[in-house]
């Protein structure tokens, strides 16, 4: 790390991270020269890998033309088109998009269109939100009050709303009993639901939210079959909407579009983000089915949100170009491919790791979780970091991966999360478990296994 002192306000205060200067595929350039390979695209972002000449081609190509009109005056030919390539076709009943900057600001779009559509249904009651633990929605206030993530919560807990509450998370590794079969746990976590709803009262609740695989604060959890379908079926006999929060787990990184097409239903909201820009330009989305936007516009005809980037020009042609990339070039089959690639390489590398308790995810989604004891799935002391320690030892071998804490409850537990673009080779996979494999390794020298 550099001893420059820089004015931005980065997330650490006392250590200024090195400076990437260009980027390749699926490598990032360091200022020194360095060469870093994006394991996990940043924060499951750069689906496209870096500098893909189509997407800064159609970026160029429209900032020529018009880079900002305000959505108060004017729509623009890449919002059109970008909307028409989502939901053109209505997938899964989802008519409508409306673009955002983000995730967080995705989330915050689709609480406040739940309360909306309600509110304009004559159920002014509904204003109760369900949550799981250990999940993540965004960092903006309501998205955070959404979230399940006990450490990013607890500094602003005064600040959140009561309007949400949480059940337990599908995540079988450590809420699935020893006696218990798949079935078995997934009836009981739709019990626990269901009573949920009748503690609040059930035509109180606007939403059930949920993320179909788990990204950050677990590590690509994927739920135990059949959950979904009975999440679904609880919130219709109840009359709630069902959010899915796909900002991570979305856009393909599981091998299907939207990973709700692997559970055999469909939100009536979803958020998307990361993958559907490709980290090229900031870029966010709400799905929303007609259903809902077809009751607002007999209603007050309009949806009271909005934002100062909405739709904007430059991000949704990045976007559009990232989307006709990802499906002309059937990248969809390659990451079911290459995700099994990586799964198989994982499961080579780490299946016996005495402190790998868990190998998990979905398509070029994986995460290995690291414990103490596997027996008992006891998670390392928090307060040797070892995420952390292990993202240093990795960056220093030349890979950006994606560790945290937390995994378990929001305090203990460190897992390291995998990414990589859809563009990898099978090689780079290899070289990714490699060099993470050498990472964790190390890491756990450091603290004495």
């Amino acid at each position: 790390m550099g001893a420059r002192h820089s004015r931005v306000l980065h997330r650490s205060l006392r250590e200024t991270p090195p400076i990437a200067v260009g980027g390749d595929g699926v490598w990032l350039i360091a200022e020194d020269g360095r060469r870093i390979l994006d394991g996990s695209g940043g924060a499951a972002v750069s689906c496209l890998g870096h500098q893909h000449p189509r997407v800064v081609e159609a970026i160029s190509r429209q900032a020529s033309k018009l880079a900002y009109a305000h959505t108060g005056f004017f729509s623009s030919e890449p919002a059109e088109a970008l909307a028409d390539l989502l939901v053109g076709e209505e997938p899964g009943g989802l008519g409508y998009a409306y673009l955002v900057s983000g995730g967080s600001e995705a989330i915050e779009a689709s609480i406040k269109l739940a309360r909306q559509y309600f509110i304009e249904s004559g159920q002014l009651q509904r204003q109760r939100f369900i949550a799981r633990r250990q999940s993540y929605h965004g960092n903006t206030l309501g998205a955070l009050a959404a979230g399940g993530n006990a450490w990013r919560r607890e500094p602003y807990a005064p600040l959140l709303s009561s309007a949400f509450s949480h059940v337990t998370p599908a995540f079988a590794y450590h809420e699935k009993r020893d006696d218990e079969s798949e079935a078995g746990f997934t009836a009981r976590l739709a019990a626990e639901l269901e009573a949920e709803f009748r503690r609040l009262g059930p035509d109180t609740v606007a939403a059930f939210i949920a993320e179909p695989v788990v990204g950050a604060t677990a590590g690509c959890v994927p739920p135990p079959e059949g959950y979904f379908r009975a999440v679904r079926e609880i919130c219709d006999r109840h009359g709630a909407l069902l959010i899915l929060d796909e900002v991570m787990c979305g856009m393909g990184r599981t091998g299907t579009l939207h990973a709700w097409e692997q559970e055999g239903i469909a939100p009536d909201i979803q958020a998307i983000a990361k993958g559907l820009g490709g980290g090229y330009q900031p870029i966010g989305a709400m799905l929303a089915s007609t259903g809902i936007i077809d009751r607002i516009r007999r209603g007050s005809g309009s949806f009271q949100h909005g934002h100062t980037y909405l739709a904007h020009p430059i991000a949704c042609a990045a976007a559009l170009e990232v989307q006709r990339i990802i499906a002309e070039e059937k990248l969809l089959e390659r990451v079911k491919d290459l995700g099994r690639h990586l799964e198989q390489r994982l499961i080579e590398r780490f299946g016996n790791h005495r402190h790998v308790g868990d190998i998990r995810g979905r398509g070029l989604f994986q995460a290995i979780e690291l414990v103490a004891d596997r027996g008992s799935r006891t998670p390392f002391d928090p307060g040797l970091k070892l995420h952390q320690r292990i993202k240093a030892a990795a960056f220093e071998d030349g890979l950006a991966c994606y560790p945290a804490g937390g995994t378990m409850d929001g305090r203990s537990g460190d897992h390291v999360l995998l990414a990589p673009p859809y563009i990898s080779t099978p090689d780079d996979i290899d070289m990714i478990v490699d060099r993470l494999g050498s990472a964790v390794d190390g890491a756990l020298k450091t603290i004495g296994q």
